[in-house]
This record gives C-alpha cells, sequence and structure tokens, in this order.
C-alpha cells in the first residue's frame, strides 16, 4: 500500500485535478491511499470569510460568492455539473457553512468557528475530485476524515488521538484498498463531541503520514510544485539546490526551523515506522525527487531556512537582578497560555530573549501578563534566518550588509534575526 498528498497548488483548478488523476491512475495496481487539501487558495478565502462575518461586514455575500463561483468553474470545467450526487453534496456543504457562519458573534471562539469553516474547504476538494476518478473510470472511495482522525478538544492544533484514529482508520481502510482508491482530506479530523479540529495550518503532510504510519504503508509521497526537497526558497536564493536524499533527522530539523516543504509533525511517526517519504513534483512525475529515510549523507549542503514577519522580545527583571528558573517559568506559562510559538530564544545574566511571528494582539497580551515582573522591549517588522550544516563560507555571504539584531550558535546550526 502507498499513501498519497496531493496539496492545494497540485489541485488548483480542473487541469491540475486530470494531473493527479493521470498520476493515480498510472499507480493503479497497489493499493493506494490519497490525502488531498482545499483546492488552491482556498484555505486563505475561507479565513477571510470568517473573518467578514466576525466584523459584520457586508462584503461576507460577496466573499462566499467567490468561494461557490470558483468551485463551480472547476466542476464545470471537469465535466461534473450534470452529476446531480455531486451537486446536492457540495449545496449540503454550502448550506453547513452558512449556518456556521450565521452563528458568528463577536464573543464567539474564533479556534472553534475557524475549525467548524474553514475545514470545508477540504470537504470541497475531496468530494469534486472522487466525483471525478469515479467518472474517469478510477474506482474511489470518498472517506471523510473527521470520521477516522479522532483528536483532544483542542482548536487549530488538535492532537491525535492515536489509539482512536488507528481502529478507526484500519477499520474502514482495510475491506477498501484492494477494490478501490481511498480518498480522504488532509488538515481535518474531529473530537469526542464530534465538532470538527484541525491539526494545524498545513497539517495535510501530517494527516498522509498518520494514514502511512496507522497502515504501516510502503511509502508517503507529497506531490508539490517543487522538484524535491530543495536547500533553500528559490525564489529567494537563485541557487537553491535539490537534495537527491536526507535522513529524517535532518529532514525533521529543517521544517521544525520553518522550511515549508514539509509539516514539522510530519516526520516522526513515519521514522518510528521506518516508512520512506518521497517528495515529488506533480509537473514531473517520473523525476526522482527527494528520498527522505534512514540513512547517512555526508556532507550535506547546508539548508537556508527564513521566517519573514518576526518580532524579538527582551525581558529584564524589573528590579534588575538576574533571571532565574523561576522567571522563565512563569514566561513559559503565559507563552503557553497564549498558544505563542517561539522561534528562537537566549538568555543571558540579566534578560531573556525570545522570537516568535509577528502578532501584535497575542504580543500585547503577554506584555500584559508580564508586566507586573519584567521590564518589556520588542521590535517587530524583523526577518529570522536559520542556516543548518553551516559552514564559515556560506555565513560570511549571508551576514554581508546585514543590520543584524541578535544572532546565536548551536552545534551545526546558526540563526540571526536581523532588520529586512
Amino acid at each position: 500500500m502507498k499513501v498519497f498528498k496531493f496539496g492545494g497548488a497540485s489541485v488548483k483548478d480542473a487541469d491540475a485535478v486530470r494531473n493527479m488523476a493521470s498520476i493515480i491512475q498510472e499507480n493503479q495496481g497497489t493499493p493506494l491511499v490519497v490525502i488531498v487539501s482545499a483546492m488552491g487558495k482556498t484555505t486563505n478565502a475561507l479565513e477571510d470569510l470568517l473573518t467578514h462575518s466576525l466584523a459584520k461586514l457586508n462584503s461576507k455575500a460577496a466573499a462566499l460568492q467567490q468561494i461557490v463561483a470558483f468551485h463551480q468553474q472547476i466542476v464545470d470545467d471537469l465535466d461534473l455539473a450534470r452529476d446531480e450526487k455531486l451537486q446536492a453534496e457540495i449545496t449540503g456543504v454550502y448550506k453547513e457553512l452558512n449556518h456556521q457562519l450565521n452563528q458568528v458573534e463577536p464573543s464567539s471562539s474564533y479556534d472553534f468557528l475557524y475549525d467548524q469553516t474553514v475545514s470545508l474547504g477540504e470537504i470541497l476538494s475531496s468530494l469534486i475530485i472522487a466525483a471525478y476518478l469515479n467518472h474517469n473510470d478510477i474506482p474511489t472511495h470518498w472517506l471523510d476524515a473527521r470520521k477516522v482522525i479522532k483528536t483532544d478538544q483542542r482548536h487549530r492544533a488538535a492532537r491525535v488521538d492515536w489509539g482512536a484514529t488507528q481502529n478507526f482508520i484500519r477499520s474502514n481502510i482495510n475491506q477498501l484498498t484492494d477494490r478501490e482508491v481511498v480518498l480522504s482530506q488532509g488538515f481535518i479530523g474531529s473530537n469526542a463531541e464530534s465538532n470538527t479540529t484541525t491539526l494545524g495550518r498545513e497539517g495535510s503532510d501530517f494527516t498522509g503520514a498518520i494514514f502511512a504510519a496507522t497502515l504501516s504503508a510502503e511509502s508517503l509521497t507529497i506531490w508539490k510544485d517543487v522538484p524535491g526537497v530543495l536547500n533553500a526558497d528559490p525564489k529567494k536564493f537563485k541557487e537553491a539546490q535539490k537534495y537527491d536524499r536526507l535522513p529524517y533527522k535532518e529532514a525533521a530539523e529543517m521544517s521544525y526551523y520553518g522550511a515549508s516543504v514539509i509539516h514539522p509533525k510530519t516526520i516522526k511517526p513515519l521514522a518510528e515506522k521506518g516508512i520512506p517519504l518521497y517528495v515529488k513534483s506533480f509537473k514531473n512525475p517520473q523525476a526522482p525527487g527527494t528520498l527522505i529515510d534512514e540513512c547517512v549523507v555526508p556532507h550535506l549542503k547546508p539548508a537556508i531556512i527564513l521566517k519573514d514577519s518576526q518580532t524579538v522580545i527582551t525581558l529584564k527583571i524589573s528590579d534588575f537582578s538576574f533571571i532565574n528558573e523561576r522567571h522563565i517559568q512563569t514566561v513559559f506559562y503565559q507563552i503557553n497560555r497564549l498558544k505563542l510559538s517561539i522561534n528562537f530564544m537566549q538568555k543571558s545574566a540579566i534578560s531573556f530573549t525570545i522570537c516568535m511571528d509577528d502578532n501584535t494582539f497575542k504580543r500585547e497580551e503577554l506584555q500584559d501578563a508580564l508586566m507586573d515582573d519584567f521590564l518589556f522591549h520588542y521590535n517587530e517588522g524583523l526577518q529570522l534566518m536559520t542556516v543548518i550544516n553551516y559552514n564559515q563560507e556560506t555565513l560570511d555571504e549571508l551576514m554581508a550588509d546585514k543590520d543584524i539584531i541578535i544572532e546565536q550558535q548551536s552545534g551545526n546550526n546558526f540563526q540571526m534575526v536581523y532588520k529586512c
């Protein structure tokens, strides 16, 4: 059995769906589970729609109509407009979306509403793709991921209940894959109350790994619009090069520091089962891409990872005494309470410095929570660069002409925060 995951770019329009179908068709001889994301920029569009609804903006109706028109255009281009079953299913999704948006109040939990609404992008995408595959002689069973991916009560960053999830996946899939392609959704699950939860932005890769690990798959393949895993963003570094092969550890470290090609939680379940991960181009499916497995690759090229829109916060004790464990515990308690992620941190005798994604609202909340104990200074709109397996020549080139706020070396890794 193999597991394929197709992201938003790989199903962004009718031509992309046709290309996806051709890749699946070429692999029909092997039992196959396919995980799909929302089409194109649908997740962004649904986030905007939720924002409009919370703000009670008149533009809500227009925002919804754009989402409807986008998907209907794909349906029409795929010659599925006469599929009454599909049209009824899609209409049902829009009714559910409208129902959820009509419940929106400014005091509502944003994270809960986010999961109930934004998750529907994956449902729309998978319904359309399943219908297209079935219409083109690729027998396909549509599986609702919310029925099999079980999580805790957290929203927008739910933790997987592995025991329940494995039981549900195995009971729903083992009898199907010999006869049909199983098509399900990335990113989404549900809790014990059957409320939809999501696994975090770009969490579809993780969904693929959950299915692959649970089913002891031969491999997981993530289909991307790049030739494989590159050592830098090709949009920002013209000399970016592809890795032919990467150890699990290196791939996990790259994703942890912000490399966007793989979701950070993807590697662990695969490594524990020894399941290889392929990152391949849907534009050139015959190309080898990048293989990630348990291996040793000498002299790996340095990986360069950029994170834009960063805030550096420096905390000092208000009475100018030394930073100790109790102070750090206080800081981490508030960071955990606000569901913030630290991208970089540094401690000295009299200060504790953290770097996180720009978020004015949560930064102000953090400042309010810590103002009694700390002097609070911040600098916004910065950029964080992480270099894994660095060498001095690479660092000298990257650091040239940069106004560096803070830097740090640890083992084989180098990080610096600087003004853009």
